[in-house]
């Protein structure tokens, strides 16, 4: 797995928007049932609930974020077009290309550019229960101001000071239980089940959801 502490040492890219949407490429799921045969229904719905016993007593799954990308979106991104490195850090040029790039997007034939706003997720971790480092990107409060609502994303800053990663690598956190946020900068574990569910909103989109189950401090 991609070091999450790996991850906090590019924060020097934070102010070269052009540079740092390149480096981020690199981190980058009927029974039928006889109405006339009663055992076999009470059978079938013996299997139902041992099926959900045993969803329900599984290990959480430990994954990378570029599990979540389809294999060509990934490759696009690790080979961003060569105009990229014409631009200079900082410049004027820099500046305006940071602010129109995901319009570019969209309308762009560019596979780079698709793949910089892509929804495209992988449909096989459709309620897989998995376990996944990140940053928070708080959005909604409960009681107490504990954090109920929130983007899950693979680098510190993104959605906040730089451009929003693309949609298959921000993850919409659902946390009834709410979540006493001391800093924003430091990284944790995210463990519950994941959807393939897209979410938009002012901040960002993203292309998957995660019901929580549990937020930890983030160990190696």
């Amino acid at each position: 797995m991609v070091s999450i502490l790996l991850i906090m040492k590019t924060s020097f890219l934070i102010n070269k928007p052009t540079k740092f949407i390149s480096f981020l490429a690199v981190l980058l799921i009927a029974c039928s049932q006889n109405e006339h045969d009663v055992s076999s229904g009470a059978v079938s719905g013996n299997q139902t609930l041992a099926h959900q016993q045993a969803f329900e007593d599984a290990p959480y799954k430990t994954i990378q974020w570029i599990d979540l990308m389809p294999q060509d979106d990934l490759d696009a991104l690790l080979n961003p077009p060569a105009y990229l490195d014409e631009i200079e850090d900082g410049s004027e040029e820099d500046m305006l290309s940071n602010q129109f790039m995901l319009a570019m997007a969209q309308a762009s034939d560019d596979r780079y550019m698709q793949a910089l706003s892509s929804t495209r997720i992988m449909p096989e971790f459709d309620h897989q229960r998995i376990r996944l480092p990140g940053f928070i990107v708080p959005l909604e409060f409960g009681e107490k101001q504990t954090v109920t609502r929130f983007f899950l994303v693979p680098f510190f800053g993104a959605c906040i000071h730089v451009p929003p990663p693309p949609p298959n690598q921000i993850i919409y956190g659902i946390f009834d239980k709410g979540l006493k946020l001391d800093a924003l900068h430091e990284p944790v574990w995210v463990t519950g089940i994941l959807k393939t569910t897209l979410t938009e909103n002012d901040v960002a989109t993203s292309a998957y959801a995660i019901e929580v189950a549990e937020v930890e401090t983030y160990t190696e």
